[in-house]
């Protein structure tokens, strides 16, 4: 939270617009050590978005435009542009269905427990991180070996190799990772470490 407020300050007074991508801001905002709130989002930016694909629907990002002078002519300008689906009307009813009885960020909270699941149980064995993150997408650091065996069964990204023999992956859960692999994941590790 203080980020933001300090990051909306600055824009404030150098006259500057404050945009928040949020194509992971459900995790974000779920992530067992977040303080910050959607209504604060929403106070301290003046354009942010909902990502929708990233959290159950099945295409579309709900553009949320706070501030009143880039409200003006918005809808004009995307249909100017060539950006105005001729049904995008119904893409807002999968943030309706979203936003009702607070699924939207259930889904996204589902995803970040995944991932602390794994990311407990590879702790568990010793695995250090890239970075120490709280959302859906943990970074371990493993040996070639460990990550050749992970990749027969599962996808997932090298995202950076660290030296001759360890590299750091990318493991991203999302709303709909249930716990069967999970635990075939974690089981392996167990195996592998």
């Amino acid at each position: 939270l203080k980020e933001l407020e300090d990051l909306s300050k600055f824009c404030e007074d150098n006259n500057l617009y404050l945009f928040m991508d949020g194509a992971r801001l459900g995790h974000g905002l779920t992530s067992e050590i977040s303080d910050l709130t959607l209504e604060k989002v929403a106070e301290l930016t003046d354009v942010f978005y909902l990502g929708g694909t990233k959290n159950g629907a099945l295409i579309g990002e709900a553009i949320v435009i706070n501030n009143k002078e880039l409200q003006q002519d918005f809808a004009f300008n995307i249909k100017q542009k060539g950006a105005l689906l001729a049904k995008g009307r119904l893409l807002g009813i999968q943030f309706l269905e979203l936003m009702k009885n607070d699924l939207y960020f259930e889904l996204a909270k589902q995803a970040n427990q995944q991932a602390m699941k794994i990311k407990s149980a590879m702790q568990e064995r010793g695995v250090q991180f890239l970075s120490d993150t709280y959302t859906n997408q943990i970074f371990p650091i493993l040996s070639n070996d460990v990550i050749q065996k992970l990749s027969e069964k599962f996808e997932f990204y090298v995202w950076k190799k660290i030296d001759e023999n360890f590299s750091a992956i990318r493991l991203i859960t999302s709303w709909n990772t249930d716990d069967e692999p999970v635990n075939e994941f974690i089981e392996i590790i167990k195996t592998e470490l």
